[in-house]
């Protein structure tokens, strides 16, 4: 007799678990943006310089950056919901303690902590997310469970912004604080639970890194984002040369909703078509970068390229979570550390290459930059394609994608057949 569990159920998707997952990272999201749009109200209200209260967000990114790596691997071996949630408690302390913080030294101690707990946390909602489904329809949660973070860009920040420029900024972040604690509550009802991942299964974080495609991955994750970073920071100041500068808004929420389109059509190809759309879209990156280098001046050329390159955005931290589950096996939790350590150093060092070319030369070198960084992104995924970005189609990625190994580290597959 044979008993199967709701991962294995191939008549639907744990909606509420996936939902829970996608709306934490949109806190998560907003937790860490919101500042940039709210800084002169924030410098006045704490009584610090703009620059100073610009450093609430690069503590928070630096911590992301710097524990994902440590505490994923710390914590591999505790229950993973009960994980999960205190990273979601981290982010509600600290917009709490934003809310009736009087000093800037607690609210920055308030924002590294929740740094900490993003890091972890988006090294674990991917996992989180495939584990909670049959293998067929793992990209398909993966896409659902980061659609929060397009959609917090492309609304949720603008939203944020007029709401704390409109009634205080305070207030933004005790709705954040709130909309926080209602996903604590949801993801403790809706996520099933996941045992802590066995002694003998446990792969050291040197030997992830060794095994085929993770090196490739990681290098393709670390350029991509240079490349985006790079023109990105400076989109203000680039779309002078069309003539859209007073029309920023319009283009990033453009940008905006065609990275959740781009989402979306990923979560429908990405588990039986990955490779190619790793190529298509690393394709059309490059392509943007192109007609934004070539004809940047044109409005209407401008905007297509904006729209393809929000569409490949949306698409990207999707491909490359899949890609690195699918190349690290029952270690995935660990190689997500290591994407979103490689994405958040790109996410650092992107504003730094951008802003030295346009101390120097202008915007007019950015999109050239960005179009070889791309090219050659391309490249190597072409190259590699076969260890960093492993295909599977049909049954054969249902027998194929579960080891012994995999069964031995996942409790979601290792529990829930008994056949007698």
């Amino acid at each position: 007799m044979t008993h199967t569990s709701t991962r294995e159920d191939t008549h639907g998707l744990p909606w509420a678990g996936l939902l829970a997952l996608a709306v934490a990272g949109f806190v998560t999201v907003l937790t860490e943006t919101v500042p940039a749009g709210l800084l002169p109200q924030i410098s006045d209200g704490l009584e610090v310089s703009q620059a100073t209260a610009g450093q609430l967000v690069t503590v928070y990114a630096a911590g992301s950056m710097l524990a994902a790596i440590p505490l994923t691997a710390l914590t591999r071996r505790w229950p993973r919901r009960p994980v999960l949630l205190a990273t979601v408690l981290s982010v509600v302390a600290a917009n709490a303690i934003t809310v009736i913080s009087p000093w800037y030294a607690l609210t920055f101690t308030g924002r590294l902590v929740a740094g900490l707990g993003a890091g972890l946390q988006w090294a674990m909602i991917a996992g989180y997310a495939m584990r909670m489904v049959p293998d067929a329809k793992k990209g398909r949660a993966l896409a659902i469970s980061m659609g929060g973070v397009p959609v917090a860009l492309a609304v949720g920040v603008p939203v944020g912004t007029a709401l704390g420029t409109g009634i205080g900024w305070r207030s933004t972040f005790a709705v954040m604080a709130a909309l926080g604690l209602i996903v604590f509550i949801w993801a403790r009802a809706a996520l099933p639970p996941i045992a802590a991942e066995a002694a003998h299964a446990r792969v050291p974080v040197r030997q992830v890194l060794t095994l085929p495609g993770i090196p490739a991955l990681m290098l393709i994750a670390f350029a991509f984002e240079v490349g985006h970073m790079n023109l990105y920071t400076y989109i203000a100041s680039f779309l002078s040369s069309s003539g859209l500068e007073d029309r920023v808004d319009v283009v990033l929420f453009v940008f905006g909703i065609a990275a959740i389109t781009g989402l979306w059509l990923t979560g429908i190809l990405i588990d039986r078509h990955l490779r190619a759309v790793v190529l298509t879209v690393l394709t059309a990156f490059t392509g943007a970068m192109a007609l934004l280098a070539t004809l940047g001046s044109t409005p209407v050329a401008t905007i297509a390229a904006i729209a393809v390159w929000g569409m490949a955005l949306g698409a990207a931290p999707t491909m490359l979570q899949a890609a690195s589950a699918r190349a690290a096996g029952s270690a995935m939790e660990i190689a997500q550390s290591l994407l979103v350590t490689m994405l958040n150093a790109g996410m650092a060092a992107g504003p730094l290459l951008g802003g030295a070319l346009y101390a120097t030369q202008g915007a007019g070198p950015l999109p050239w930059t960005s179009l070889g960084l791309f090219a050659a992104v391309l490249a190597l995924a072409a190259l590699t394609g076969r260890t960093a970005f492993p295909a599977t189609t049909g049954d054969d990625a249902s027998a194929s994608s579960t080891t012994p190994q995999d069964q031995q580290a996942d409790p979601l597959i290792s529990t829930t057949r008994t056949t007698g």
